[in-house]
């Protein structure tokens, strides 16, 4: 896959981060929406391809009870297919103590606990309140961290719920910070439904910086359910953001808003970094390519523009 010639123009914006990470989250955020399971042979290989195209944090799977995400339930197959590897970081989903085990039992080094900064969507994701969700995750993250693993903590609903409405700042201030003194080594700012926009992120990012949450550690994880998501991001990397989650072929999606049009597009992502000459390591062509692939294996075209424009995919 090339790219058109000489495109994206490269005129750099001032004050913006010389380096993004990209946290690739396409294998289990996106393929855990789906409708049916997705061969293990065909997800291990989407890991490869996405590390082929440079790609070098690739969340691969969720160690996750099968009962609730039957979509991830050959997680015990599919990690050590990944051995082979090289430098390239590949943090698992641990719900729980168990979940932890299971992953640590294979040799997992980066998991992540997933939070809520809302009272509703902890109870409909967790089924638990949200002090009860950080009381379980507490004894995981210190585990994790005594096993020298490296820990991620995600905070859903961070701008908006879909049965709260607006979610008051305090409320995500306070789930980040007890994240954090846990011992958790980075923070993901979840937009769940979409609905951030740069001010909201900016003013977020400000309070946290405020309650001691240092810019180091954060990560944004945008959905761009009112096409808002590359502009969200935009605003994160002024205020100094170098993390930032997508997903190939933007895969995935909420559950919870019927206009969603899932995680922001790795390709969509990458093909503004390199506009704004912000490296990354990514070869564009390679990753287009690869969730060109994962398309046809779905069996239906990716929702990514930068994909559509570059494979002329109508």
């Amino acid at each position: 896959m090339t790219l058109p010639m000489a495109l994206p123009m490269v005129v750099p914006a001032t004050d913006l981060p010389v380096r993004v990470r990209i946290h690739e989250v396409g294998a289990r955020d996106g393929l855990q929406n789906e409708k049916t399971a997705v061969p293990t042979s065909v997800k291990a290989e989407f890991v490869h391809r996405l590390a082929d195209a440079g790609l070098t944090t690739i969340e691969a799977t969720s160690f996750v009870h099968p009962k609730w995400v039957p979509q991830l339930a050959d997680a015990e197959d599919l990690f050590p297919r990944l051995a082979d590897l090289r430098g390239v970081e590949l943090p698992v989903l641990v719900p729980n103590q168990r979940g932890l085990d299971r992953a640590l039992a294979l040799g997992a080094r980066r998991v992540a606990v997933f939070a809520s900064a809302t009272e509703s969507f902890a109870k409909a994701n967790l089924n638990r309140t949200v002090d009860e969700s950080l009381a379980v995750f507490d004894p995981v993250v210190r585990q994790a961290k005594d096993a020298g693993a490296h820990v991620r903590g995600y905070v859903s609903m961070c701008f908006g719920d879909p049965w709260e409405g607006a979610v008051p700042f305090h409320q995500v201030v306070r789930v980040c910070t007890a994240l954090r003194d846990m011992g958790c080594d980075e923070l993901s700012l979840g937009d769940t439904i979409g609905v951030a926009t740069p001010g909201h992120v900016l003013e977020l990012l400000s309070l946290l910086n405020e309650e001691g949450v240092p810019t180091n550690v954060i990560g944004v994880h945008f959905h761009d359910t009112y096409g808002q998501a590359l502009a969200n991001t935009y605003a994160a990397l002024e205020h100094g953001v170098t993390t930032v989650d997508a997903s190939a072929g933007g895969l995935g999606g909420c559950p919870y808003a019927k206009s969603a049009t899932g995680n922001l597009a790795t390709e969509d992502l990458v093909w503004m970094l390199q506009g704004l000459g912000i490296e990354t390591g990514v070869d564009l062509g390679k990753l287009t390519a690869t969730s060109v692939w994962m398309a046809e294996q779905l069996g239906r075209p990716s929702p990514s523009r930068t994909v559509r424009a570059l494979s002329h995919q109508e």
